[in-house]
């Protein structure tokens, strides 16, 4: 079963599932260019999360090999930017600007906004496992050959709560996952 907006609701005042959580969706105009922001915030099932304001950005002068076993974040740089431009055929790392905490009978699988999609970009964001908890590393990828534009304080993915008919007999938190409790960009461990 999928959760609904009263659901979710709930949840969060529960178990604190969604830290800060905006009980409506947020759609606020910008005076300077008149267009708006990005939405966030609770939906009819699921949740927009926003994107923080600090990035993994690959150093432009290296020549990198994204090597998941040996992640050299050295070859990165680390920027507080409310907008960032990320170049053709780039990627860029990113986190969530709430911080979750997943209870025992959810799974949470989250799919990039479609404002984004529409510009061609790629959020990849793992499921989030029962009990897990922490700021979600969020890997924004530009497959194009044209720069895209994101920005932080917006919505960037949409998050959709899942419960279970039984509880798991191991939850992440059981097994001690190695992104558990993350408050920073995570990369690859």
């Amino acid at each position: 079963m999928m959760l609904n907006d009263k659901e979710i609701k709930k949840y969060v005042e529960q178990y604190k599932m969604i830290e800060p959580f905006e009980d409506n969706r947020v759609v606020l105009m910008q005076f300077s260019t008149s267009a708006a922001n990005i939405s966030w915030g609770v939906s009819s099932y699921g949740y927009d999360l926003r994107l923080a304001d600090e990035f993994l950005v690959p150093q432009e002068t290296q020549d990198i090999t994204v090597d998941p076993k040996n992640f050299d974040v050295s070859k990165f740089d680390k920027i507080k930017t409310k907008e960032y431009i990320i170049p053709a055929n780039n990627f860029v790392l990113g986190r969530s600007l709430e911080y979750f905490r997943i209870p025992r009978d959810i799974l949470v699988i989250v799919f990039g906004k479609s404002t984004y999609a529409r510009c061609g970009l790629v959020v990849n964001i793992t499921p989030l496992e029962p009990e897990w908890e922490g700021y979600i590393t969020i890997s924004i990828i530009n497959p194009l050959n044209h720069k895209i534009k994101i920005y932080a304080n917006e919505g960037i993915a949409q998050a959709v709560f899942i419960k279970a008919d039984k509880l798991c007999e191991i939850s992440y938190k059981d097994k001690k996952g190695k992104y558990q409790a993350q408050k920073d960009i995570t990369v690859a461990k």
